[in-house]
C-alpha cells in the first residue's frame, strides 16, 4: 500500500518483555501494528527488532526511517545502548544493526524520552512548548522537553528522573546507588508499601487481599487500583502515600525546570485522578516559594500505551 508520502516512519518500543512496532503517519496515527516477545537471549534482541521492522513495513513502500525507544541509557549520537539491564546489554550498537538489516535510517532513543515526545507532539502537552513527563511504572522514568526540543544532556543521558538521590543512605537501587527516588515513587514501591501495610493490618487490607490469593505477598498493582476505584479506604490511602512521593518529584523538578506542564504516565500514572489528584496536592504544598509562584499544570497522559512507539516514530521523522 502506498500513500504517496515519504512521511511514514516506523516506531519501535523495545522493552524487557515485548517488542512493539508500528507504521506511523505524521498525525501520530498507527497504521499497522505488531507485537512480539523480547527474546530471552541478549544477543538475539537486535535481530528481533530488525525482524519486527521488516514485518510491520510489509505493504508500506513509503516508509523512510525507523525510531527505536529502548529501555536503557542511550548515547548522545542516538546510536548505541550503553547499558540496558533489562535486556542484558552493554555498548550495543543497535542503530547500525537495524540500519544494516533493514536498509532504513534509524535513530535510537531512551524509551521514556520517546514516550515524552509522543505526549508532547500528540497528547496532553501538545499545546505547550515545554513539559516534563513522569512515568510511574515498574520504575520511575521521564522525559524533558524545553523550548520545543527534547533535552538529552551532553552525553545523551539527561532526564533520568528516577535516579537522583532523594533519601541519603536509603533503599538500595538497581543502578547501584541507595536512596534513589525510584525506590519511593514508582509502581514497584507502591506495591511494596501495599504488601507491608497489609501484613501489618490484615483486617484493614481485607478488600485488597480478597482480590489476590489472600496473602500480602499476593497483592499486585492492579489489585490496589481496582480496590481504590471501588472506594476501598486502605487502597485510597496507599494512593495518597504514593501521590505524596510523586508530588515531591514534581516539586523538585519544578524548582529546577519550571515547566508549563507535568504529564503523568506509566502503569500507576495512568490511573487518572487516583494518583494525579494527590500528586498535584503534594506538588503544590512542597514547591519552594509556592504561594509566590505560578504552578505548572499536572495532567494525565492521553496518548496511551503506544506513546513510546509513536514518539519514537516522530523522532525518526526529524532525523
Amino acid at each position: 500500500m502506498s500513500l504517496g508520502s515519504r512521511d511514514l516512519t516506523i516506531g519501535v518500543d523495545l522493552g524487557g518483555t515485548k517488542i512493539t512496532a508500528g507504521v506511523v503517519n505524521p498525525d501520530g496515527k498507527v497504521l499497522s501494528h505488531l507485537r512480539v516477545p523480547t527474546p530471552h537471549q541478549p544477543e538475539a534482541v537486535g535481530d528481533a527488532v530488525a525482524s519486527a521492522v521488516d514485518q510491520v513495513r510489509q505493504g508500506w513502500d513509503d516508509v523512510h526511517a525507523v525510531g527505536i525507544g529502548a529501555a536503557g541509557y542511550v548515547d548522545e549520537r542516538r546510536s548505541t545502548v550503553r547499558f540496558a539491564p533489562n535486556l542484558g546489554w552493554h555498548e550495543k550498537p543497535l542503530r547500525d544493526l537495524v540500519q544494516r538489516r533493514c536498509g532504513l535510517p534509524t535513530v535510537v532513543e531512551n524509551d521514556a524520552n520517546a514516550a515524552a515526545w509522543g505526549e508532547f507532539r500528540y497528547g496532553a502537552a501538545a499545546d505547550h512548548d515545554d513539559m516534563v513527563m513522569v512515568t510511574v511504572g515498574t520504575g520511575l522514568g521521564g522525559g524533558i522537553v524545553i523550548a520545543g526540543k527534547l533535552f538529552r544532556g551532553r552525553f545523551g543521558m539527561g532526564g533520568e528522573i528516577g535516579h537522583y538521590r532523594a533519601v541519603p543512605d536509603g533503599l538500595p537501587c538497581g543502578c547501584g546507588q541507595h536512596g534513589c527516588i525510584e525506590q519511593y515513587a514508582s509502581g514497584t514501591a507502591h506495591t511494596r508499601r501495599a504488601r507491608a501495610a497489609a501484613a501489618a493490618d490484615l483486617r484493614a487490607a481485607a478488600g485488597i487481599l480478597a482480590l489476590g490469593d489472600g496473602t500480602p505477598d499476593g497483592i499486585e498493582g492492579g489489585h490496589i487500583t481496582q480496590a481504590a476505584r471501588g472506594g476501598d479506604r486502605f487502597a485510597l490511602e496507599l494512593f495518597e502515600r504514593t501521590g505524596k512521593w510523586v508530588g515531591q518529584v514534581l516539586a523538585d523538578l519544578g524548582s529546577v525546570l519550571d515547566p508549563a506542564v507535568f504529564v503523568l504516565g506509566g502503569g500507576v500514572g495512568d490511573t487518572g485522578e487516583l494518583l494525579r489528584r494527590s500528586a498535584e496536592a503534594a506538588y503544590r504544598a512542597r514547591l519552594g516559594g509556592g504561594k509566590n509562584r505560578i504552578f505548572s499544570e499536572v495532567l494525565t497522559a492521553t496518548v496511551g500505551p503506544d506513546a513510546g512507539l509513536i514518539g519514537a516514530a516522530a523522532l525518526a521523522r526529524l532525523s
